[in-house]
């Protein structure tokens, strides 16, 4: 059992013995990199002498040796101190500043007593509450100690070996000051700024020098006060073998780095190397029209990132899945294959697909024709496969999950997304119908020049989410009729709310709600891990806040009837036009109707396998294998289907199975702040005059109003009447919304998306694609929606 060794003795298979920065130093020290000689006090010296928590424990004689002997053999002087922590190494965890690091340490007392205070580093309120926070356990994390010959910078600093900003992996960013790096490390000094790109060209930004933290005489540091001014960058030469060591170690480690260095004596030093954390994606390029259409309509599916389960199970099954079947039926390949990429197990990017065409897809015009031609949307519900299907979803939701054995369980996940195959057989078969009935109709408008005609026309036909607003606003009627909302007031000196039972008939309409319309999504149609509304009634019970108290039809704008105003038209005077145009109008409802109800009832199976997962997830933690029923989301179908027996579930099986889910909890943590995609990529940024936002005009009209940044469903009580609505994406759960706001604003989507049709269908202004607007624009701010221009300005 080593206690102290050489930093060559360690790589990174030595995680558990050097910690994370000792076991990276090492590999960089065997691998010929330009690193200080140095020595680590290993975690079994931490064990040996740590003596607890404390920082003061007097270390064992034999330790107190083994440090000092090092020591000498480095040939004493000036060192630099270092905690190595178990942790750093794993994703997600990147551990900057949590523990301690003393510079220019000189003498064996300075020396032992620095290890002594890296240890304590390890129980500092602020290391025990980002452990906390990352879910690490205390027990699990060890301490290593890296010292190394003190480096006397000229110029120091940290070189990222790829953008932190826009995740370009083509670029290498370096900053840079003069003195130890500590000044740039600590954010004491606004630094030299480098980014070179891959074809050598370097872009300079000067510093400021407003700090020079240098070594102090007979040990420590000092800070003295710079000139505030621009020095001298570094040459070229130096930047250009900066670059090139950065690649290399990159290169090595398979991943971007973060690298601290040091300029001296004409030569470069590598102090540290360790993963980039919450690196951005890289850019996705130029997008052509194509792609950018699929790029919008996937940012509106994903306002939450994709758990391993999801991308297990209801991602290529799901609606994604069902797109590309679509399109792949009539000769479109590639349409929704890898548009979400992995990394460490865990989604970190989206990449717009680029469909390419097969041969087939030359006779899909008389494929659609001879569909069309067969195959009627208004009368897709009495197609025998939709009756069976709706017979099987209904005996999978009732059977009793709990009292299942474990091998039974594990194969209804399946089961549930077996059933969703011939709702796809469905939709490529009466789409051609929707699409034909909509573009026949679009030509003769614009024929009779009545094109702005078109949306309003849609409009009409009963579709489930029509259904489903209306049975909301019944809902709402009851709640306010039965008091159903009304908190009893706390008593007196509390300020807690008194919760009480629902009145018996709220009770009853709201769980037959729920029993029609439970299965809507929250969230997104295309991930199983966010609840449904019968997971999670809260988000229904704030629609029903938002809506009970008024009229719903007295808060929608008066509106002409479309079809009478386009009957009127002096070609249609004859009975036989009028009836023709008449057909075409109710069968591009139809159409529209189709495409709706076809995504309501194709969601059905979800919560099944929703609700699968979880009692899984539940045995598993029961097991001891997880510590939540929802820590399943972080693994695989497939890796759950290894388990046979989850009461036999072995030792070393276990701990895999919880090693993963804590390797991909810390990576989701570690990337809670990044996009899956630059909103610019897809909806490019454009100023025009005074506007805060622009986008696409998907709502005609002007309205102005307070704004109410609503971004997500549990937020939906907020929203009061009058207010223009800002939200990230929308989905059918949010449309009843629509009948109190103003207007609409979102961050994704276009004028074909849901949000853009049913603001059309309530008569209020929508903007589209903004890219930016929730975080744009503030609750309160008074603004006016220019849906026709696709603008949003200051109200004045």
């Amino acid at each position: 059992m080593k206690l102290v060794a050489p930093l060559s003795a360690f790589g990174r298979a030595d995680l558990a013995v050097a910690g994370g920065k000792g076991a990276n130093l090492g590999e960089l020290v065997r691998s010929g990199f330009p690193v200080p000689d140095g020595f680590v006090v290993t975690t079994h010296a931490y064990e040996l002498g740590a003596q607890g928590r404390g920082a003061h424990a007097e270390l064992p004689a034999d330790l107190r040796q083994a440090i000092t002997d090092a020591y000498a053999a480095l040939g004493g002087g000036p060192v630099a101190v270092r905690s190595s922590a178990t942790a750093e190494d794993l994703p997600g965890a990147a551990f900057a500043g949590q523990q301690d690091t003393y510079l220019n340490v000189a003498g064996e007392p300075a020396l032992l007593d620095a290890v002594r205070r890296c240890w304590g580093s390890l129980w500092t309120e602020r290391a025990v509450a980002y452990r906390a926070r990352l879910g690490i356990d205390d027990a699990d994390v060890r301490i290593a100690v890296v010292v190394q010959r003190m480096v006397e910078a000229e110029v120091a600093g940290v070189l990222f070996t790829a953008n932190p900003v826009t995740g370009d992996r083509t670029q290498l960013v370096i900053d840079a000051s003069s003195g130890l790096g500590e000044a740039v490390v600590s954010g004491l000094v606004t630094p030299d700024h480098y980014v070179l790109d891959a074809h050598g060209h370097l872009t300079f930004t000067p510093g400021r020098r407003e700090v020079v933290v240098r070594s102090a005489p007979g040990g420590g540091v000092i800070r003295e006060n710079g000139s505030g001014e621009p020095g001298g960058r570094l040459p070229d030469a130096v930047v250009a073998e900066l670059g090139r060591l950065g690649r290399q170690v990159a290169a090595h480690f398979g991943r971007p780095q973060d690298i601290e260095w040091a300029y001296a004596g004409g030569r470069l030093h590598l102090l540290q190397a360790r993963p980039m954390t919450a690196l951005p994606p890289p850019p996705v390029g130029r997008l052509n029209p194509f792609r950018r259409r699929l790029a919008t309509v996937l940012m509106e599916y994903l306002p939450e990132r994709p758990y391993p389960i999801d991308m297990s199970t209801w991602v290529p099954h799901g609606p994604a899945g069902l797109m590309r079947n679509v399109l792949g039926s009539f000769g479109v390949r590639r349409a929704f294959d890898d548009f979400l990429q992995e990394e460490d197990g865990v989604v970190y990017r989206l990449v717009p697909p680029s469909p390419k065409p097969a041969p087939k897809v030359l006779i899909a015009p008389f494929l659609v024709l001879a569909k069309a031609m067969r195959y009627d949307p208004a009368r897709w519900t009495e197609d025998r496969r939709f009756r069976d299907y709706l017979a099987k979803v209904e005996e999978l939701r009732s059977r009793d999950l709990s009292a299942m054995p474990w091998g039974e369980l594990l194969r209804v996940p399946r089961q549930a997304l077996a059933l969703v195959a011939p709702v796809a057989d469905l939709r490529v078969d009466y789409l051609p119908g929707t699409g034909l009935a909509l573009l026949r109709l679009l030509v003769a408008v614009r024929l009779l020049g009545r094109r702005k005609l078109f949306a309003d026309l849609l409009h009409g036909a009963r579709t489930r989410t029509t259904d489903t607003n209306q049975a909301l606003e019944r809902l709402a009627e009851v709640a306010g009729r039965t008091g159903a909302l009304e908190s009893e007031p706390p008593p007196a000196g509390s300020t807690k709310t008194v919760e009480t039972e629902p009145p018996a008939e709220f009770a009853r309409a709201l769980a037959a709600f729920l029993d029609e319309y439970g299965h809507r999504e929250t969230a997104s149609p295309i991930l199983v891990t966010p609840p449904t509304w019968g997971d999670a009634p809260e988000v229904v019970l704030g629609l029903v806040k938002v809506l009970s108290g008024s009229t719903p039809e007295q808060d929608r704008p008066a509106r002409g009837d479309a079809l009478e105003r386009l009957l009127a038209h002096p070609w249609l005077r004859s009975e036989g036009r009028r009836a023709l145009v008449t057909r075409w109008v109710e069968a591009a409802r139809a159409g529209v109707a189709f495409r709706e109800d076809s995504h309501f009832f194709f969601t059905m199976p979800q919560p099944v396998l929703r609700r699968a997962l979880l009692e899984l997830g539940r045995r598993l933690r029961d097991a001891g294998v997880l510590a939540t029923p929802e820590d399943v989301f972080h693994l695989r179908m497939e890796e759950l289907e290894e388990i046979r027996d989850v009461a036999a579930l072995s030792g070393a099986h276990a701990e895999r199975l919880r090693e993963l889910v804590a390797r991909r909890a810390l990576k989701r943590e570690e990337l809670s702040g990044v996009r899956l995609i630059d909103p610019a990529a897809i909806f490019p940024p454009s100023v025009t005059g005074d506007a805060l936002l622009t986008g696409a005009p998907a709502g005609g009209g002007t309205a102005t109003g307070p704004v109410k940044v609503i971004t997500k469903p549990a937020e939906f009580g907020r929203l009061a009447a009058g207010d223009v609505l800002v939200c990230p994406y929308t989905n059918p759960s949010w449309t009843p919304l629509f009948q109190h706001a103003a207007a609409v604003v979102v961050d994704t989507g276009g004028a074909a998306s849901h949000a853009a049709i049913v603001a059309r269908e309530y008569g209020i202004p929508a903007v589209m694609g903004t890219g930016s607007g929730t975080s744009t624009l503030k609750d309160g701010q008074l603004v006016t929606v220019h849906g026709d221009t696709g603008t949003v300005t200051g109200a004045s």
